[in-house]
């Protein structure tokens, strides 16, 4: 069945059976209940070319990925992916993702623009001053923040984890535990979200009264690799930390190695705390987990984000939509008190 055949079924225009289906505000709330009670009863289920006809829409959402980011490759961004592409297949949307050359964002954008090949775009990784935030907002374009961008003046939609609590806290049980010495594995602190969450470890250790020390902290991308050479680099010190906090579960894996090798048991010798994105492919169900952690899962947040970016869409002039979500602190089986042998 098509979508002109079930409007006539229903008596009602082929826009106004769209609108409903789509949520557009101009249906009234009695027929926008009528035709999906109606498209339940006939099964139906309209194709995107029809959709977007109707609508004048593409029934498209876009990302735009730099290579040197390497997020396709990414399972934290594969696992956000998923949960957008779950709510936007429900709305009869599609995502279409553009891989560009470093320095290709702009054209990307600009392009998807005028050819109109998407309603909407969803900005990953912002950083300080983010100039594709204004690029959009020059374009008209509807666009949704995954996280926020710091020192930006105007105002815009975002989704973000409170990022630099949940490092505050988990330092703070660090210190609770009469750890003083630890060392932080982050990502990239170009990056808005690695930004906030070395403020709130340092914020932690400050009010603590504990020295702020350049020697046990890095920068990288959150790689495995990335979190066993710095473990082995920054034990190899005359005086190493007793506890690391780790800005994702993958390089943690890498810390796991690197003491292991060393002879150092995790929570015994050396204490670790990560941010946990809840990873479909590290699944992490036991009443005690292997890692403790400030928890916040990406495939949910990917979900907000889409839901989110449709309500823009469907409600063009509304002011921009803000969230903030807390991070769980969950306590595993990698964390104990200080050893002071060592």
């Amino acid at each position: 069945m098509n979508l002109k055949q079930f409007s006539e079924i229903l008596k009602l225009s082929q826009t106004t059976v769209s609108r409903a289906l789509n949520g557009f505000p101009e249906v009234s709330e009695k027929t926008r209940t009528r035709v999906l009670n109606a498209a339940k009863e006939y099964n139906y289920r309209p194709n995107t070319q029809a959709k977007s006809l109707a609508t004048g829409r593409s029934m498209a959402i876009g990302h735009v990925l730099p290579t040197f980011k390497k997020e396709i490759i990414n399972p934290i961004f594969s696992d956000f992916i998923a949960g957008t592409g779950e709510i936007l297949s429900k709305s009869g949307y599609h995502m279409a993702l553009t891989v560009v050359a470093d320095e290709g964002e702009e054209a990307a954008y600009r392009d998807m623009a005028s050819k109109k090949s998407v309603d909407g775009v969803i900005i990953h990784g912002p950083r300080e001053n983010d100039s594709r935030i204004a690029l959009l907002q020059e374009l008209g374009m509807p666009f949704l923040v995954h996280g926020r961008a710091q020192e930006m003046e105007t105002s815009y939609s975002w989704f973000d984890v409170n990022n630099r609590r949940a490092f505050k806290r988990a330092t703070e049980l660090l210190i609770s535990l009469g750890h003083r010495r630890i060392a932080l594995l982050n990502g990239l602190e170009y990056m808005d979200f690695a930004a906030r969450r070395r403020r709130g470890y340092e914020q932690a250790l400050t009010e603590a009264g504990l020295a702020i020390d350049s020697q046990i902290m890095r920068s990288e991308e959150m790689m495995e690799p990335y979190g066993f050479a710095a473990t082995m680099q920054i034990m190899a010190q005359p005086n190493p930390p007793t506890a690391f906090l780790v800005s994702s579960v993958i390089p943690a894996l890498g810390v796991q190695r690197a003491l292991l090798k060393l002879g150092l048991q995790p929570a015994t010798d050396v204490s670790i705390v990560i941010h946990d994105d809840q990873l479909s492919f590290l699944p992490i169900d036991a009443d005690r987990p292997m890692f403790t952690s400030t928890r916040s899962s990406v495939k949910d947040a990917g979900k907000r984000c889409a839901s989110m970016l449709l309500e823009q869409i469907n409600n063009p002039g509304r002011a921009p939509l803000t969230e903030l979500w807390e991070a769980e602190l969950v306590i595993g089986e990698s964390t104990g008190p200080v050893k002071t042998s060592r």
